[in-house]
């Protein structure tokens, strides 16, 4: 495998790999802003810029300094290429660079939602100066509502255009564009029109400063101060990857957790802001049984012992109609599964309603948004399935009659079960596995 040496370290490469993506890959930092490796490259930072000496084919292989610094992001590995962005030439761009961008950057840190993970709060430190020598009135811009979840600050934007690209290139949907020119220039949106898509919030997760930011997560708490947990969409088809945001006991936010076979960089708005039944009033937090005075928290015991017998008496000996909902874990919906016929005489199984809005969606980058909101539906197909027929919810429902007693769950993020189907189902002895109210 050819090899370029970056910063004295000597690293493997394929060919069309950048030096920028080569260094990361390798774990050697080159400051960036305007590259993501999703998008198409522009090289309009200028901070990667880096020093570069390559073999002259000329000079039978000797090395040759290039004459002047190059993007790295932009710039293709070579056979024997050595790269420098720690030299005295490259660190005074970076330097240059850094001043440059911070010219008309008010000072807004301890109020923007961006400290704790801002590129370029992070590369002031690392590699700015430690003094300002601008004099002048810096250039004021306006704070802009540019679409249901995002917030546009203009004054705090590096031009990076991120997130122009990313409605370009990736939704396809164009809402955002650079406007004006020089230092007048501003990301804004077409008169009258929104950034209005499927994917829309992704440009704050993009966005390397604070200027673009999510209204839902607005001063809410600061990023330090959240745990994150690796987790999976619970609510579509999509299997998206994401990290949950969360602290003392509450979730703040969900932010997608890259995996390039999956869902790449993004999560659909309907993911990152459909968690909020978690912390619903009319969430279930203590059983309860029907003609039973409900419990207080500090007779929790108590109140789950009740609860458990009596819903293995309702079902015990029975043919038992057992509604496996979509949104469960494959692993709960077995256990139930087995609970059910460990205690019926017979049981029919059938999987809940499976909510479906229009056909998948595929984006430009290849990211499918799914049609079916339910997380699970073939994983509780396949696992119950090995222990006996999976009626749909329509056959479901035809086979109720015959049921003496139904263990119904459901987790839905919202209503589920109505009209005929709740009258059918309330006309059995019943025990309910359920999230809300």
């Amino acid at each position: 495998m050819p090899q370029l040496t970056i910063n004295g370290k000597v690293c493997d490469f394929e060919q069309g790999q950048s030096i920028l993506e080569v260094a990361l890959a390798n774990e050697e930092a080159i400051p960036h802003y305007c590259w993501h490796e999703s998008l198409s490259v522009v090289a309009n930072c200028r901070i990667c810029l880096g020093e570069v000496w390559a073999p002259n084919p000329r000079s039978e292989g000797k090395l040759e300094a290039w004459p002047k610094l190059v993007p790295t992001c932009q710039t293709p590995c070579s056979e024997g290429m050595v790269v420098h962005t720690d030299s005295p030439k490259a660190i005074g761009n970076q330097k240059s660079v850094m001043e440059y961008l911070l010219i008309n950057h008010p000072v807004d840190c301890p109020v923007c939602d961006q400290a704790g993970e801002c590129h370029l709060q992070d590369y002031a430190y690392q590699y700015g100066r430690a003094e300002s020598r601008f004099l002048e009135a810096k250039i004021k811009a306006p704070k802009k509502d540019i679409g249901e979840h995002v917030l546009l600050y203009s004054d705090r934007c590096i031009m990076c255009t991120r997130c122009v690209r990313f409605t370009q290139e990736i939704t396809g949907t164009g809402e955002l564009i650079v406007d004006g020119r020089g230092a007048t220039e501003q990301i804004d949106v077409f008169p009258g029109m929104g950034l209005d898509n499927e994917l829309s919030a992704n440009v704050v997760d993009l966005c390397p400063v604070g200027a673009l930011l999510d209204k839902d997560f607005l001063f809410k708490k600061r990023v330090w101060f959240l745990t994150k947990t690796p987790s999976i969409d619970g609510l579509t088809a999509s299997g998206d990857n994401l990290t949950i945001e969360h602290a003392e006991g509450s979730v703040h936010r969900f932010k997608p957790r890259p995996n390039p076979d999956i869902n790449r960089f993004w999560i659909t708005d309907e993911v990152r802001y459909g968690w909020k039944f978690v912390h619903s009033e009319d969430r279930i937090n203590m059983p309860s049984v029907t003609g039973m005075d409900s419990w207080a928290d500090e007779h929790a015991n108590e109140a789950w012992m009740t609860a458990l017998t009596t819903a293995a008496e309702t079902l015990r000996g029975k043919k038992v109609g057992v509604v496996l909902s979509p949104m469960l874990p494959t692993e709960e919906a077995f256990r139930i599964a087995e609970a059910a016929q460990a205690l019926g005489q017979e049981v029919v199984f059938g999987l809940g309603p499976v909510p479906t809005h229009g056909e998948d969606k595929t984006f430009k980058d290849g990211f499918v948004l799914r049609a079916e909101k339910a997380p699970n539906a073939r994983g509780v197909r396949a696992a119950v399935g090995t222990l006996g027929t999976v009626h749909e919810w329509d056959q479901f429902l035809n086979a109720v009659d015959g049921c003496d007693a139904l263990l119904v769950t459901g987790n839905y993020p919202s209503a589920w079960c109505e009209g005929d189907a709740l009258a059918k189902l309330s006309s059995k002895p019943m025990v309910c596995v359920d999230t809300l109210h």
